[in-house]
């Protein structure tokens, strides 16, 4: 199974953990872990590996970007410009790969990832999540300019087919659209996913693949009581998103998912 980061120094101990989670459901083949960043040293890459060395069946492969391929594209306060490195990746990973799963590294797996690791993606770019209404689509399409009832993606979790995406993608068509629409980006990678392939992304259950808390709180309807979500949630969701400023490692967090990135950071290296 290939899966695909793009941090920065900064996130290292987000990325340690998010892998820890990961690895506590070991495949016989492992995993290849490609991050993608342009700032880590050959040292802090040997450190990271060390970090995980009781367990050789994963392998890890750090590939330098180069940050001035996105000299032009712009850098939104509190957002580093590897956000844009998951949108390009099969620019920068081995033509070999078919197939790779992007995770943000504030995501915790909970359960295995397999199920949608081998979805069919027939014709399709990128499977991923929404996290927002129909009313906030359609806005959406107005301040994007792209065609109406495409949901708005959020790109934390994606499952991208990168023998579809070496044909298509066009870095030009992507450097054009931010000159033109760049101004009215609130969330940049997600603006552009959403724009230029809305209609070629199959869509994913966020409750089970891009799980927020308030992605929960909205469908507590459906779902019952705290403790009938909580326990659907535990039988049910794959992948917990702490996206937005919430975040169970900082001061304040308000939220019921929190207990999942605790158990995680708890937990020893192998």
């Amino acid at each position: 199974m290939n899966l695909l980061f793009t941090v920065d120094r900064n996130y290292q101990k987000l990325l340690e953990n998010c892998l820890k989670s990961v690895f506590r459901f070991p495949r016989e083949e492992g995993y290849d872990v490609y991050i993608l960043h342009s700032d880590f040293s050959e040292e802090e890459c040997e450190t990271f590996r060390q970090k995980f060395a009781g367990q050789e069946e994963n392998r890890f492969h750090f590939l330098y970007v180069d940050p001035e391929f996105f000299h032009s594209f712009p850098e939104p306060a509190g957002y580093p410009k590897t956000i844009y490195y998951r949108i390009l990746a099969s620019f920068f990973l081995p033509d070999s790969l078919e197939r790779i799963l992007y995770l943000d590294p504030d995501t915790v797996i909970i359960r295995p990832l397999d199920e949608l690791y081998g979805r069919d993606m027939e014709d399709r770019l990128f499977i991923a999540c929404s996290h927002t209404r129909k009313l906030l689509s359609g806005i959406n399409s107005l301040r994007l300019g792209m065609q109406e009832n495409l949901p708005y993606i959020n790109t934390g979790v994606m499952m991208m087919n990168l023998e579809l995406l070496r044909k298509e993608q066009s870095v030009r068509q992507i450097l054009e659209y931010v000159e033109k629409k760049g101004k009215a980006f609130w969330l940049p990678d997600q603006d552009i996913v959403t724009a230029l392939y809305g209609d070629r992304i199959l869509l994913e259950d966020s409750l089970k693949y891009n799980l927020s808390d308030r992605i929960l709180a909205f469908h507590m309807p459906e779902l019952g009581t705290k403790e009938e979500a909580l326990a659907w949630v535990k039988e049910h969701t794959v992948v917990i998103h702490y996206c937005g400023k919430n975040k169970p490692w900082l001061p304040g967090y308000k939220g019921w998912l929190g207990t999942y990135y605790q158990e995680i950071e708890e937990q020893k290296n192998p």
